[in-house]
């Protein structure tokens, strides 16, 4: 399965995922009626997401290092500060919780749990490659933050 590692664009497997999810929900085999308070949990996890993807881009740019997460041996800098003391993963966090928030906007329990696999499928294909390769770019450095900063949450 190393062809598939760092192939898809994250933002690609976002769309793909919600896509899919779509189109289960489309079946109506689990529809639920989440309510007004689904419609705020899917509002906090919209924001959430945003918070948290635009925090990372403003991040990496500061920084001046890559966003492209096919290239992670591109890296030029190690972030550890701001949201990345919260999430090795920051901006990862905010697609998971756009999806999560579609899954409740569709009010699907299939779309939603198609939804959860995104979490895997990413650390699987694209998070552990991304470590291997900055593991190799800054060493002691990287395995004490690995150490000290949950992938996720």
């Amino acid at each position: 399965m190393k062809a598939l590692e760092t192939r898809i664009p994250p933002l690609l497997l976002l769309l793909l995922f919600a896509a899919a999810m779509y189109g289960i929900a489309t079946l109506k085999l689990a529809r639920f009626h989440s309510g007004i308070f689904g419609l705020a949990v899917t509002a906090v996890l919209v924001g959430t997401g945003f918070v948290f993807c635009l925090l990372a881009v403003f991040q990496f740019r500061r920084a001046a290092t890559t966003v492209n997460p096919t290239a992670p041996d591109k890296s030029t800098a190690l972030i550890t500060d701001g949201i990345f003391r919260i999430s090795r993963n920051p901006m990862y966090v905010g697609f998971l919780a756009f999806l999560l928030a579609w899954g409740l906007y569709l009010s699907d329990g299939l779309a939603l749990l198609l939804g959860l696999f995104f979490q895997p499928y990413l650390t699987a294909f694209q998070i552990v490659p991304e470590e291997r390769a900055l593991r190799k770019l800054f060493g002691d450095s990287y395995c004490t933050y690995l150490s000290n900063v949950r992938r996720w949450l």
